[in-house]
């Protein structure tokens, strides 16, 4: 099974990777702007964000639209000993360029778990079953982080239909996502029959 995992990931990162940058920006607009008006993003006053690589659906429209709002908003940072977490930002300005080639917040204000009831998390993959099974850019980052957040917090998928399959079978520590959004989709993988 690891095997095929692997080549699923090589197969689908090369196909992204090749978009046109046109219509990854088009369908990147379309998927932000159903976010946007997701209740669970309007109720949330804590949002979690990513920094897109390789064509992945861009963010920066969420992430404008909550520090407008005045939502708390975190990205991803790993610590010194590579451990997972989320660390606030205020700004955009405070997003600098980390150590693995992605854009991380600057400052060490980590969340707490204060804030995890009423969070919720953007979550990027190479691809996505309509299950909430997801299969992420390799590593166990956001496995990770997701177990680490004790089951609370709303983590909805950001993806392009390309990146939809059919079934992936899910490792033990995999996390599942409760929504999916594409160009053309709201996907709720909670009433999904898996």
């Amino acid at each position: 099974m690891a095997e095929s995992r692997v080549k699923l990931r090589s197969r689908a990162l090369t196909q992204r990777r090749t978009l046109p940058p046109t219509d990854c920006f088009a369908w990147s607009q379309a998927i932000q702007a159903r976010a946007l008006v997701l209740p669970e993003y309007c109720g949330a006053g804590s949002v979690a964000l990513y920094s897109p690589l390789q064509n992945e659906v861009d963010t920066r429209a969420i992430l404008d639209n909550a520090l407008a709002a005045g939502k708390k908003v975190f990205y991803p940072k790993l610590s010194v000993d590579n451990s997972p977490g989320f660390t606030r930002i205020y700004t955009q300005t405070e997003l600098v360029a980390g150590r693995f080639g992605f854009f991380e917040p600057a400052g060490m204000d980590s969340i707490s778990p204060a804030d995890y009831d009423n969070l919720i998390v953007f979550v990027p993959g190479v691809a996505f079953d309509r299950c909430g099974n997801r299969l992420g850019r390799g590593g166990g980052w956001y496995d990770r982080v997701l177990s680490g957040l004790d089951n609370r917090g709303v983590f909805v998928g950001l993806a392009y239909e390309r990146q939809m399959v059919e079934h992936l079978r899910a490792e033990k520590w995999d996390q599942r996502i409760h929504f999916i959004i594409t160009e053309n989709d709201l996907i709720d993988c909670r009433r999904a029959r898996c």
